[in-house]
This record gives structure tokens, sequence and C-alpha cells, in this order.
């Protein structure tokens, strides 16, 4: 178990390196943050000075080294609009992004096991055939599309729930939430769905597909044979093996639900780390954009590293395969 855990910690360093790579090859390559710093109006000789102090005619090596260095302490640039460090500007913003990834994750989890596994169980019910075809409906609308279609029936026609902003806050510790107020749910409810409109039906076929091959394998008709109960061979037996290939999928979405909040907060006016990410493209904030890269990258292998510790620990065979 060691051994796994030390390898898959080495892959995910050496893909975070990666991608600080490309990060600091987007910085280095696009735009000049000299000129970011002081504008136009600085004489020729003032900018090549200003280089040579920043260490902007240094070797790519060297100046790459320079970044992941101060990387490592929490520094990735300072943003040229906000005019204070990049990483405390994505952090202001990302209690809204990680609160909607969770409610949406919540909604996704909550919907597609027990629908799932009634489309397993009864594939012939009429209630399981309209599910996939909706489902299949879902996967092909985007999630934009999803979001205003939301907003028109629930808050321009029915006049039920907000369809924009994050509504009243409350601040614990720094944390600006909307998770324990009233209208800040009611604020949450729309954006939520709507990015998780794009991964709940994948999950569905995806639960349906597993446990429906579950119930063919040999040990769930000897559970069959011996007696036991429906409720025992479906919850336990069943449930229990068509979780470990949906747990590892589920890791992968979760990261790539973060790159799918740049429609949904666009679209709700949602003040969080998307919506940042397309403001920072307009005023073409190169340091904001590359910090922005480096979060994200890092949530998203975080997340992985944990699915693939966890999914270790659920099913040893994978690290016996691994060793081999």
């Amino acid at each position: 178990m060691f051994a796994f855990i030390v390898r898959r910690i080495t892959q995910a360093v050496l893909v975070m390196l990666v991608i600080s790579l490309i990060g600091f090859a987007i910085k280095n390559r696009i735009g000049d943050p000299v000129r970011d710093l002081v504008g136009e109006r600085v004489t020729p000789a003032e900018r090549a000075e200003m280089r040579e102090k920043l260490g902007l005619n240094d070797p790519f090596l060297i100046q790459y080294g320079r970044f992941v260095k101060n990387a490592l302490r929490g520094d990735l640039g300072l943003s040229f609009f906000h005019k204070k460090p990049a990483v405390a500007v994505i952090l202001s913003k990302a209690p809204a992004t990680l609160e909607l990834v969770f409610a949406a994750a919540l909604i996704i989890i909550v919907i597609s096991l027990p629908v799932g596994m009634f489309t397993a169980i009864y594939p012939r019910n009429w209630f399981s055939r309209f599910t996939l075809s909706f489902s299949t409906l879902g996967v092909s609308i985007p999630v934009f599309l999803t979001a205003i279609m939301l907003i028109y029936v629930f808050s321009v026609e029915l006049n039920w729930l907000p369809s924009y902003g994050r509504g009243e806050m409350v601040n614990i510790g720094g944390w600006q939430s909307g998770l324990l107020t009233l209208d800040g749910l009611k604020h949450l409810v729309l954006p939520s769905f709507s990015l998780a409109s794009i991964m709940l039906p994948l999950f569905i076929r995806l639960i349906r597909s597993e446990m429906m091959e579950v119930l063919e394998t040999e040990y769930i008709k000897f559970a069959w044979a011996k007696g036991l109960s429906r409720r025992r061979i479906f919850l336990v037996h069943a449930f229990k093996n068509t979780l470990l290939p949906v747990i590892t999928v589920f890791g992968v979405q979760i990261g790539i639900m973060f790159a799918f909040t740049i429609l949904t907060e666009t679209v709700f006016q949602w003040q969080g780390m998307g919506f940042m990410f397309l403001e920072a493209v307009e005023r073409s904030d190169i340091s904001l954009l590359v910090a922005y890269l480096v979060f994200v990258g890092v949530i998203f292998v975080v997340v992985n590293t944990v699915v693939d510790l966890v999914y270790g620990l659920i099913n040893p065979t994978i690290r016996i395969a691994g060793r081999k």
C-alpha cells in the first residue's frame, strides 16, 4: 500500500510540473509584464532597466525555476488589473465556485444513484425508458442553453427563483458563504442544477450499465441460488461492486466541472472563479490567467489523486495489478 501511495503522489507531482510549465510558457510568451505594470509612457531605456530588475532577460529555465520556487510559496504573480497577488484574487472568488460545484455534485449523487439503480433493476419499466431517452437528450444540450431555459421557466415565467447573483451571504472566517441563508440557497438552486445537468445523464447511464453488468455475474446468480433477499442482493452485493468504477469517473468529472463553471457563472452572473477568468481574458490580465490555470490544475490533480487512493483502499486488486 505504501508503494501504491508513493507512486500516485509521484505521478501527481509530475503532472503539476507539466501544468506549471505550460502556465509559465503562456505567461512568458504572451503579453509584456513591463507594459502591463507601467503602461506606454515609460521610455525604452527605463523599460529595459525594469526588465533587467525583474529578471525577464534571464534564460527560460532560470525564469521557470524562479516561477516554481515562488509557486511553492504560494506566489503566482501579481494581478495587473487588481494590483494585488493573483492567489489572493482567486481565493476571494473560490468560495462561490466551490459551493456551486459542491451543490451540483450533491445533486448528481442524490439523483443518479437511485435512478441508475432503478433503471438497471427494471430496464423495461416505462420510467426507465423515459429516463434513458431523456438522458440522451440531456447529454446533447449545452450547459449554457440549459441555464437559459431554467431562467426562462423558473425566473421569468413562474417567478419562483432568482436568476442572477449569490444573494444574501454570511462571513465565516473570511469565507463569504450563501449556504447558511435562505436567500443564498434560493440563488444557488438554478446554477447548481444547470451545472449538474451536463453530468447527471452520464452518471445515470454509467450506474445503470455497470449494475446491469454486475447483475449478470456468477456471484449474483449464486446469491439468488442461496435464497438471499432481493434487497440484500441489490443494495449490498450488486450496489457495492457497481460503485467501484463510478467512484473513479466521479473524481475525474468533479475536476472537469470546474471548467464548466465558466459558462454557468457567466449566465447567472455568479461571482466565482469562472466569471473572474472571463474578466481576466477581457482585461488581458495574463498573470491572473496563469494563476487560475495552475490553481484549477492543483484542484484537479489533488481530487484525482485522492480518488485513486480511495479506490486503491476499496479495491486491493488495483494495487496488485499496478505492482505487476
